[in-house]
């Protein structure tokens, strides 16, 4: 059974910040384990508990078949939220929104943190608390620290829940989560639990498991940790006009919203945010889809969740959620398959362009490689991959 874990321990862990990557990846799974435990003992962990937090580990393969098996990131946006976003989930949240709104109340309070934008992560991550992860924990975080993909990711979040586990608040044996490590209804990695865990319901302790106050109230810590700013919207569906200049969308080109509201563009409901706020306007499937624009707390998401397609769901959905409009599909041109997409990111990565990882994922860093090209291709730069494009290439 997961433990719950003591506001007090939390507080005295502070002391011990998550370190950055400091064993070698690879190699034999026991030779590796063996080099993590000598660097929890050189980090002050006595060597008793060192050798009792890491007896049941084992590498698990399900973890790493989880980390390579993400194809539904290769969704383009509208159907990708199309998934993600039931009637059922709308429904459900707006009840949660009403059964939980003192929680809420103080979120936006004391963090500053809108309540659509928690509930949204919420649903997405458990269901609202139904699934939490049945991924044993400490062997997840294991096994993708001596995996060496991420392990400057994954190796501090190790030692976290080491010293999770000396104060009480994790059993390395039974403590089950999501695959990548995250545990609790918003599912925080360890070292997030422990800088912005939150007894959110007064008793003494931060479980982020079953109490909805606790979990709640931990994320919405954690974001303003991140960077999020108090009070400010986040994205918003706005209609563009058709002699914008495509170039200058996308996440790489600010302007203050009042200059973007003189070039045309315009909320599809309710009011833009303060004129004097840099934003950005994003076309998820290009100028023929959805289009948004994107204040400062749309960044944030990013510290979240690295998936552009994921966030921009997300950050919609919380808007649904506290009454904004179904976004508009438009007639984006076709998607790309997985394979035309890996074709794409080749030919882009061969001209010198920083794609990241040949996954066939429409990613952030494939969308400015794709603008840059469609700049100097003579395209519309709206960031959106076509036939035209690939075939030019």
């Amino acid at each position: 059974m997961q433990k719950i874990i003591s506001a007090v321990a939390i507080a005295m862990s502070l002391a011990l910040p998550a370190q950055a990557q400091s064993v070698a990846c690879g190699g034999s799974f026991k030779g590796f384990v063996g080099a993590m435990k000598n660097e929890a003992i050189a980090k002050g962990h006595s060597k008793a508990s060192v050798n009792k937090f890491f007896a049941s580990v084992r590498q698990d393969q399900a973890t790493l078949k989880a980390d390579r098996s993400q194809g539904i990131f290769q969704r383009p946006f509208v159907d990708f939220s199309r998934r993600l976003i039931s009637q059922d989930r709308i429904n459900r949240g707006r009840a949660m929104l009403t059964k939980h709104a003192a929680v809420f109340d103080r979120m936006e309070a004391e963090y500053g943190v809108s309540r659509g934008v928690l509930t949204a992560f919420w649903a997405f991550e458990t269901d609202y608390g139904a699934f939490q992860g049945d991924f044993n924990t400490l062997n997840s975080l294991v096994t993708l620290s001596h995996d060496c993909r991420r392990p400057e990711l994954f190796q501090p979040q190790v030692f976290a829940a080491l010293e999770l586990y000396e104060a009480g608040a994790f059993n390395p044996a039974t403590s089950t989560g999501a695959w990548a490590g995250e545990i609790g209804m918003v599912q925080m990695l360890p070292g997030d639990i422990i800088e912005a865990g939150v007894d959110g319901n007064g008793d003494g302790k931060i479980d982020l498991r079953k109490t909805p106050a606790d979990a709640l109230l931990s994320g919405a810590n954690m974001l303003r940790g991140l960077g999020w700013r108090a009070g400010e919207p986040w994205l918003q569906e706005v209609t563009v006009p058709a002699d914008l200049n495509w170039a200058e969308t996308g996440l790489d080109t600010t302007k203050a919203v009042s200059d973007w509201a003189a070039l045309g563009v315009s909320p599809r409901a309710g009011k833009l945010g303060a004129g004097n706020l840099p934003a950005s306007i994003i076309l998820p499937q290009g100028r023929k889809g959805p289009a948004f624009i994107a204040y400062p707390n749309f960044r944030v998401y990013f510290e979240w969740n690295q998936s552009f397609v994921y966030v921009t769901t997300a950050a919609y959905f919380a808007t649904r959620l506290e009454g904004g409009p179904v976004f508009n599909a438009g007639n984006p041109d076709p998607a790309f398959s997985g394979q035309q997409m890996k074709a794409l990111q080749k030919k882009l990565s061969a001209r010198g362009h920083d794609v990241g990882k040949i996954d066939g994922i429409l990613g952030a860093k494939t969308r400015a490689a794709i603008q840059k090209e469609q700049v100097r291709l003579g395209l519309p730069a709206d960031a959106w991959p076509t036939a035209q494009l690939l075939n030019a290439l």
